[in-house]
């Protein structure tokens, strides 16, 4: 027997349950991590709330961990018991003591990354890197506007815009967070709840807006976003945090400037090993330099137990950076 978190129908953080379950043995071309830490994601309050719903119920939920591999599906050549591993695309139920996972979706973990560090950024590096470095190309030099700067996707890009020499401009909800997205590598911040997020952008640039905006908030932020952009800019729409965007008229995009709208996800980006292999390499080569740093406070990592509680204060805005369950 093991425990896991599950839920039987959607809604808020009361619907998920602590619960033993026995694991069933990993198929022909899986294999069974016993998770030591397990990354928190917006995108996981998405599924339990039904925004996104689960394929069948009762669920499992999360699809990242970092932990040691205890069991190997016999078709199973690239991995073999006791390896350090992370995965971030798994099937849901990565909030679990142990998990089955395809051994396509699980990248080899150093050992110079901690598994509280690899379950912290595996997931959102991974959404950084394509973000940045595929939907589109972020140059030296380049100001581009990042919303939820202070979050665990934020905190992370502002490291990896640093690396790359380019000047990202971070949206936040506070003072404090403006200050946490500075020390992180923020070319500048602007607070939401205080100014005027395009006529900040607009200063910020001295008249000549942003050629791209990565906006992860969704509803509240859409305006802002658009009217950030330059002329045929892009605009990269990659969540929800604040309910989704409905009753787009593409007229408006004409109206803007002839701009340019996509809605990327990882799974769109990341469809093999030698995809993977090459994202993860990329980020945990800037984990390894120093370069990004994914260190967790200990207020933000809770036992498993515990998710109820985890969920109620990320989606209540008080986390900065990741946040992890630890089983």
């Amino acid at each position: 027997m093991a425990k896991r978190i599950q839920f039987n129908t959607t809604g808020g953080p009361e619907v998920l349950q602590y619960l033993d379950f026995s694991p069933a043995d990993p198929t022909a071309d899986e294999v069974q991590v016993e998770n030591k830490a397990i990354g928190i994601n917006y995108i996981d309050t998405y599924i339990r709330s039904g925004l996104y719903p689960p394929p069948h119920l009762p669920s499992g939920l999360g699809t990242e961990a970092a932990g040691v591999v205890v069991k190997v599906g016999s078709s199973v050549k690239t991995l073999k018991v006791g390896d350090r591993v992370v995965y971030a695309q798994s099937a849901l139920g990565a909030y679990s003591e142990v998990h089955n996972v395809s051994a396509e979706k699980i990248a080899m973990l150093p050992e110079q990354i901690s598994f509280e560090q690899a379950a912290a950024s595996f997931l959102k590096g991974l959404t950084v890197q394509y973000l940045l470095r595929q939907t589109h190309e972020i140059k030296p030099g380049e100001v581009f506007l990042f919303h939820a700067a202070a979050g665990g996707v934020g905190l992370i890009a502002c490291q990896w815009a640093k690396a790359l020499g380019a000047k990202l401009i971070g949206s936040v909800g506070s003072d404090e967070k403006a200050e946490l997205a500075k020390a992180a590598g923020a070319w500048a911040t602007i607070n939401y709840r205080t100014e005027n997020i395009a006529e900040r952008v607009v200063e910020l640039t001295h008249g000549e807006k942003v050629g791209v905006v990565y906006d992860s908030v969704g509803k509240s932020t859409w305006q802002d976003s658009l009217n950030s952009l330059k002329r045929r800019g892009l605009m990269v729409s990659f969540g929800n945090a604040s309910g989704p965007v409905t009753g787009i008229d593409l007229a408006t995009l004409n109206q803007k400037g002839a701009l340019y709208v996509t809605r990327p996800s990882l799974n769109a980006y990341v469809t093999n090993r030698q995809e993977l292999e090459t994202a993860s390499h990329e980020l945990f080569s800037l984990i390894a330099s120093g370069a990004i740093n994914v260190d967790v406070a200990k207020n933000q990592q809770f036992p498993l137990r515990d998710a109820r509680r985890a969920h109620e204060i990320l989606e209540s805005r008080q986390t900065t950076g990741s946040s992890l369950l630890i089983p």
